[in-house]
């Protein structure tokens, strides 16, 4: 899939870097040399690997006139911190839904992504048990929202909606290198690992 025809906003303009882990590479043995692709310098609150895949949901959204982001995740969620971040450099209103997977774990006043998501603004935080219908909770959230005159979009995650063709192939994106970094490999490169927990960077077809 040719990604260059969806618009995007232009969040990632340069590469991140491609690390090497001698260390790491010299415990595992078995002439094995271990890269490590640091997304988590990528641009935004923290940065991480959702930006990839926001550049182009934010410009989906704006090009669809909304005026609202509405997205999911657990309570301390690092995709929902970087939505909040990227809706609120775009001007638009963020609200979250987050599920309390164990139960009395969500504290407004907790550290971390509970604190950032109260610094940069969030307009509302609405938390549902372990287990709810969490594009149900949504799309509840985004109705009471159009009533309100609101135009909301929401990004979902997956798990919660059947993905389309971009979101399945954006993975392939996150792992992309340059020509620069594949001759510094000097024909090293032989496998690609990405760890994942819903899926959102590494979702297969």
């Amino acid at each position: 899939m040719n990604l260059a025809k969806f618009p995007r906003r232009g969040y990632v303009t340069e590469p991140t870097p491609l690390e090497a882990l001698p260390n790491f590479s010299k415990a595992l043995g078995a002439d094995i040399n271990i890269y490590i692709k640091r997304d988590d310098l990528l641009p935004g609150t923290a940065g991480g690997n959702k930006t990839r895949k926001l550049d182009f949901s934010m410009a989906d959204a704006i090009n669809q006139g909304a005026d609202t982001i509405i997205t999911c995740g657990a309570v301390q969620s690092n995709h929902c911190r970087l939505t909040l971040a990227w809706a609120v450099k775009e001007g638009l209103d963020c609200h979250l839904v987050l599920e309390e997977r164990v139960k009395d774990s969500y504290n407004p006043e907790a550290s971390g992504n509970n604190f950032l998501f109260q610094l940069l603004g969030v307009k509302s935080v609405t938390v549902v048990p372990g287990g709810s219908n969490m594009l149900g909770e949504m799309e509840k959230l985004a109705e009471k929202l159009r009533a309100e005159g609101k135009k909301p979009y929401i990004v979902p995650i997956p798990g919660t909606r059947k993905c389309s063709r971009l979101e399945e192939n954006l993975g392939a994106a996150a792992l992309r290198f340059t020509p620069e970094e594949l001759a510094s490999l000097d024909g090293e490169l032989r496998h690609t690992k990405m760890s994942a927990v819903f899926g959102g960077t590494a979702i297969k077809k």
